[in-house]
């Protein structure tokens, strides 16, 4: 189960105090009028009725779908999505793009609310993890952990999903350095985090490690003998509206004065997930030349992202009342949520324990280091910031949200920052689908 962190380790609450911060809070987080509900396998974000595919078409045409493998780090863990008070240690969370599938295909077979429906549908993703955490042989290998069978003849996973390569990259170590800045300046300089990101793109050991990853997911299912499994890799999309000039003079540090969103800085931000997304199209290339049909899919969805990044014309950021925008910020509200009420009674702010090693700044970054959590790394750089200089103070905009709802939780609270929020991950399930009715898979 989730580590029971509150969102501030940074200041103390009286309940009169934070009862009073309540309407600051409820009115910094209230989703506009024009905010999506949403509601699994039933809305696209245009809020059109979206058909459900069909599962027993394509290769699946004499047997249709009925589970899968979902592999992969935060982004495929769907990362603060529908969190309702509670976590598992992946922070998993429900609006993810393989729950949504698998609630598509659990209604396709007419039994979505069954209990035992779901035995097919293996999550393993896990927020934090590097290709080495998939990797037949590692300590929490999910390869290892993946079943291939199940038992039953009928719920042995018909495809996979896979999101992976942002954190071996170090995306956590650029937002901070270029963006966020959650360890002060001893986060740093950005032009050095993004040197480092470049380098680790271009190495051949990467591109090496994708495709072994993929081989690997391969030979556990047997691929000879299963023509009909395949593996759907997700990429990453772009951040940033690079080209808007009104907010080189914005900022999205913790930060009291952090650094600008400069657009030279917000390219080169977009330009690194563009080279990642082309390094996992060339190594699934590279696995699909050894078969006649294809086994592996690349699902491109940045596109699809195009007005609904960061820096959008005539938006101000941090823009936390804007639903339109499909990645969160530090501590925002999911854009599937269409309502929020305040508790009865005065807000109880809920804290880090006073022991915590996570907020221990004497003992905290031994711990952090050997993480690949960023909000465990958020948490711990910003205690050991504000130990290291207290005079630190926290940007306007981040000040406010010491008073919160009590769903929402640290390392969630800062970890979930740059990932899509549901309406994102809608998205990211309807290109699936589009490239597997493409390919002819469905």
């Amino acid at each position: 189960m989730m580590r029971p962190y509150g969102a501030c380790f940074l200041t103390s609450l009286t309940a009169a105090h934070a009862a009073s911060l309540w309407s600051h809070y409820h009115q910094l987080f209230e989703p506009r009028q024009d905010a999506v509900q949403h509601v699994l396998g039933a809305q696209s974000p245009d809020s059109t009725i979206r058909p459900r595919p069909n599962f027993a078409s394509g290769r699946h045409r004499e047997n249709q779908m009925t589970g899968f493998v979902a592999f992969g780090d935060s982004y495929s863990a769907g990362i603060g999505t529908f969190v309702e008070g509670k976590e598992n240690d992946c922070r998993q969370g429900d609006g993810a793009y393989p729950q949504l599938i698998n609630q598509d295909i659990l209604a396709a077979r007419g039994d979505p609310n069954a209990t035992n429906a779901t035995a097919s549908f293996q999550w393993l993703s896990c927020t934090g993890s590097v290709i080495e955490d998939i990797l037949s042989g590692g300590a929490s290998s999910q390869i290892d952990s993946f079943n291939a069978t199940l038992g039953a003849p009928d719920s042995s996973p018909d495809f996979a999903t896979l999101s992976i390569g942002g954190n071996d990259l170090g995306f956590f170590d650029v937002m901070n350095a270029c963006v966020f800045r959650f360890y002060s300046f001893y986060s740093g300089t950005c032009e050095s985090a993004l040197a480092l990101s470049d380098e680790n793109i271009r190495s051949p050991e990467f591109t090496h490690r994708l495709t072994l990853v993929m081989r690997e997911i391969l030979d556990k299912v047997h691929w000879e003998k299963r023509p009909e499994f395949a593996i759907t890799v997700t990429g990453y999309t772009r951040f940033f509206n690079a080209e808007t000039e009104p907010c080189d003079d914005e900022s999205l540090g913790v930060w009291w004065g952090g650094p600008k969103l400069k657009r030279e800085v917000r390219q080169r931000m977009n330009d690194l997930v563009l080279a990642v997304n082309e390094k996992l199209r060339s190594s699934i290339a590279e696995i699909n030349r050894r078969f006649v049909t294809p086994k592996v899919f690349f699902v491109d969805y940045d596109d699809a992202f195009d007005g609904h990044r960061f820096c959008e014309p005539n938006v101000t950021e941090p823009a936390y009342n804007r639903s339109t925008t499909w990645f969160f910020l530090p501590g925002g509200l999911d854009n599937g949520i269409s309502n929020v009420t305040a508790p009865d009674g005065p807000i109880v702010e809920q804290t880090l324990p006073s022991l915590s090693p996570l907020s221990d700044p004497e003992r905290c970054l031994e711990i952090v280091e050997k993480s690949g959590d960023w909000g465990e790394k958020a948490v711990c750089y910003m205690a050991v910031a504000k130990h290291r200089d207290p005079s630190l103070r926290l940007a306007p905009a981040y000040e406010r949200l010491v008073a919160k709802n009590s769903m929402w939780y640290v390392p969630t609270y800062y970890g979930k920052t740059f990932h899509p929020r549901s309406l994102g991950h809608q998205v990211i399930r309807d290109k699936i689908y589009e490239v597997w009715q493409k390919e002819g898979y469905i």
